[in-house]
């Protein structure tokens, strides 16, 4: 059982204060966005002066068990206080595709326009610690249209209004999601920049939850797409200790909270907008999927009053375990351990290893039956459960 030792990502939207706390740090001012616990190669969890990708290659078999070659999640926690892009993540065949394609071209892996950094898919789930808002998934494009058709809007110039009456259309058609997405990141900023300038005050005042973010993102990205195809997405509002599921494709924005992140360890991100970084529209639209969709809450398997368990495919499973008694961990695979509150023992044939809120260790698969004892919370990412 080895201690690691975390990057934090300090991305302008992160919030300045939730990571720190959860470190026993003294807030400095700066954003504090990610805290990276694992084995991507971007930021590797650290062991003394070696990065856990490093070691895990050294010793896969000890490691992830038989047949595994690499660490297949990665945990995260994260705090936005202010919206991420508009963003989704690839699917696993696109994935080694489209990374291979800018391999053989020769686009730098650090470069700001590499859409593919690895060969994964990316799909995550989010557990919240806090009230945390998102959008994610399309919802009905009839919502979407009486939201719009009812706005009171001024004279709007002609670009502008055309762009408007082919949007309403487009909701009212076949296929109107894709092409309504279409319409809106693709149309020229002379036309979307006015009419994301009149919508958002006509949205100011009304009690509609899609209505009120229109206004909070305009705000954020004056003149942005995607503060219009906010309109067409569902809002989600978690409580604490509820999480949301994002598999490949589908559309979504993270917009204020903090919750623990578990996804697979990729950093393939698609953004169509509401953001600074590299946009590719075409990319995005190429990998959406367009089904309407309820927002994509993810119920627990609820083991036992202290356990629940997040595994929405074999890839991985967020375990939320309450210490109060003694736990014992008996399936070898691969663990990455954090304690949100308290603090807590593992203890194997190996040795034990200590922690308190905010640290974390990994757990080799080879360390098992392990044993959990202490007073506390832990979140504990795993592989899930084989299909079949």
């Amino acid at each position: 059982m080895l201690r690691l030792t975390n990057t934090v990502q300090a991305y302008a939207w992160g919030s300045t204060t939730a990571v720190p706390q959860l470190l026993g740090r003294e807030p400095d001012g700066t954003p504090q966005a990610e805290l990276w616990i694992g084995a991507h190669p971007s930021a590797p969890s650290r062991v003394g002066d070696r990065g856990l990708d490093e070691l895990i290659a050294a010793a896969p078999a000890e490691f992830l068990g038989p047949g595994q070659e690499r660490l297949g999640f990665l945990l995260k926690v994260l705090s936005a206080a202010a919206p991420l892009s508009l963003q989704a993540h690839p699917d696993d065949a696109t994935a080694a595709r489209r990374f291979a394609e800018e391999e053989a071209a020769g686009v730098p892996l650090d470069a700001p326009h590499r859409l593919y950094k690895d060969t994964s898919h990316k799909p995550e789930l989010l557990f919240a610690l806090e009230p945390f808002a998102a959008m994610a998934g399309f919802r009905s494009p009839a919502a979407a249209r009486e939201l719009l058709a009812g706005l009171d809007l001024p004279a709007l110039p002609p670009r502008p209004r055309e762009l408007f009456d082919a949007l309403l259309a487009a909701l009212a058609g076949p296929e109107a999601l894709r092409e309504a997405t279409r319409l809106l990141l693709t149309a020229p900023a002379e036309a979307v920049g006015p009419l994301v300038e009149a919508v958002a005050p006509a949205c100011a005042g009304l009690e509609d939850s899609s209505a009120r973010c229109v206004v909070d993102l305009a705000a954020a990205h004056p003149g942005d797409p995607g503060v219009l195809v906010s309109v067409l997405l569902n809002q989600v509002r978690l409580a604490p200790g509820e999480a949301l599921y994002l598999p490949a494709g589908n559309v979504h924005a993270y917009l204020e909270g903090t919750g623990v992140e578990l996804m697979a360890s990729s950093d393939n991100v698609l953004r169509g907008g509401l953001t600074t970084k590299h946009v590719d529209v075409a990319e995005l639209l190429d990998v959406l999927d367009f089904r309407e969709l309820p927002p994509p809450l993810l119920p627990p398997e609820v083991v036992s009053e202290d356990e629940l368990v997040f595994s929405p495919l074999p890839d991985f499973a967020l375990t939320v375990l309450t210490v109060g008694r003694e736990h014992v961990w008996e399936r070898a695979v691969p663990r990455t351990v954090l304690v949100l509150e308290g603090s807590v023992t593992l203890s194997s044939a190996a040795g034990t290893v200590e922690l308190g809120r905010g640290q974390s260790a990994f757990v080799t698969a080879a360390e098992h039956p392990v044993g959990v004892s202490g007073s506390g919370r832990l979140a504990v990412a795993s592989p899930g459960t084989p299909a079949g």
